[in-house]
């Protein structure tokens, strides 16, 4: 019997809607496997399964679409089902923008972070002494900047290098931190330490070389203090969305990423300044977003253009590293600003029209 082309088109759209119909029941059970992989923590990627089912489909094909078309049509099903399956899983993050929509705001001793507002970071790479801290805060209260950092507890890459004061080094940064009314950031490297850092600085950072030390993410995730995660050497931006969920999941909500260069075949540069980390970051989370343009770089005649571009990016904010007298740091001499570098520095980005106090 034949049919006419208006018949036949008929047909064809009815099983287009039965298909239809059948792919998105299929994607529900996709959805629910995902569930059950996501509890067991097993991969949602299982080559074994999926060559089994195309070995199957491929067996049972009765024609006119050849294996190969057959095999091609179902992997893109596969695909999609995959995305799916990636998709719910980061509306579950609890870090995550389609989790939380708005932007968290931190407020750091009335100093805002994140929501539009941005912050400017500055301090020296190491705590050294009572003189040298005095000197860094003194410039930084004159130019209105309210946040400093230092280092007291210094991973480095040697164990001979300078490895920070630690203990004294963060009751020195908060004495002189109090008298010129300032808010502190520290590194800290070991979970036990944290509840005393709570005590004396008033945002911990995790660095770059702790981004996945698990325990420590555990330990920040229960205190009750601001949290500033910096990226991995060679971490990809879905590891460190993870790294800052399992400080979330420990309760802290409080919490802010920062980019400061990733490790690349590039020689010019300390590290590789990731840009685009900054708008991808903050679209797929409603974290603070800042960037260290002092580790990303490793260069002073840089610093201004990659804030800049930072800045343009969306970024929070930025920090940078500030000594009295870099010559004699004892820890990355070669990239710390000197104070009227750094007086530079911050004029150039205000005057840049970037920067929202």
């Amino acid at each position: 019997m034949s049919h006419t082309l208006e018949e036949l088109r008929e047909k064809l759209n009815g099983i287009n809607h039965e298909l239809l119909m059948l792919l998105n029941e299929r994607a529900e059970i996709v959805r629910s496997i995902g569930e059950i992989k996501e509890k067991q923590g097993v991969p949602k990627f299982d080559p074994v399964r999926e060559r089994a089912m195309l070995e199957e489909l491929t067996r049972k094909n009765p024609g006119p679409f050849k294996d190969a078309e057959v095999k091609h049509i179902f992997k893109e099903i596969f695909i999609a089902s995959l995305n799916l399956q990636e998709e719910d899983h980061k509306r579950q993050l609890l870090v995550s923008r389609k989790k939380q929509p708005e932007s968290t705001v931190i407020d750091v001793q009335g100093t805002l972070i994140g929501g539009g507002s941005q912050v400017m970071i500055a301090g020296p790479c190491s705590v050294e002494s009572y003189e040298q801290l005095r000197t860094v805060a003194s410039a930084l209260k004159d130019a209105g900047i309210k946040v400093m950092r230092g280092g007291a507890f210094k991973p480095r890459t040697s164990p001979y290098d300078f490895q920070g004061l630690g203990i004294e080094g963060l009751k020195m940064l908060k004495e002189v931190a109090d008298e010129f009314g300032l808010a502190t950031i520290s590194e800290i490297v070991h979970p036990a330490h944290i509840e005393l850092a709570e005590q004396y600085i008033d945002i911990i950072q995790i660095g770059a070389r702790n981004m996945q030390n698990f325990e420590l993410l555990k330990a920040a995730g229960e205190a009750n203090i601001p949290v500033l995660l910096k990226r991995g050497i060679a971490a990809t931006l879905e590891e460190f969305v993870h790294a800052a969920e399992y400080i979330a999941v420990g309760g802290n909500s409080k919490v802010m990423l920062i980019e400061r260069g990733i490790r690349t075949y590039e020689k010019w540069t300390r590290n590789t300044l990731d840009i685009s980390a900054v708008p991808l970051l903050k679209q797929e989370t409603h974290l603070p977003v800042l960037v260290d343009v002092s580790h990303s770089t490793g260069r002073k005649d840089i610093l201004l253009p990659c804030a800049k571009a930072a800045l343009a990016a969306g970024a929070d904010g930025i920090m940078a590293e500030v000594h009295p007298d870099p010559q004699t740091a004892l820890s990355d001499a070669a990239q710390q600003l000197d104070i009227p570098q750094f007086q530079q520095l911050w004029e150039g980005i205000l005057q840049s029209g970037l920067f929202a106090k």
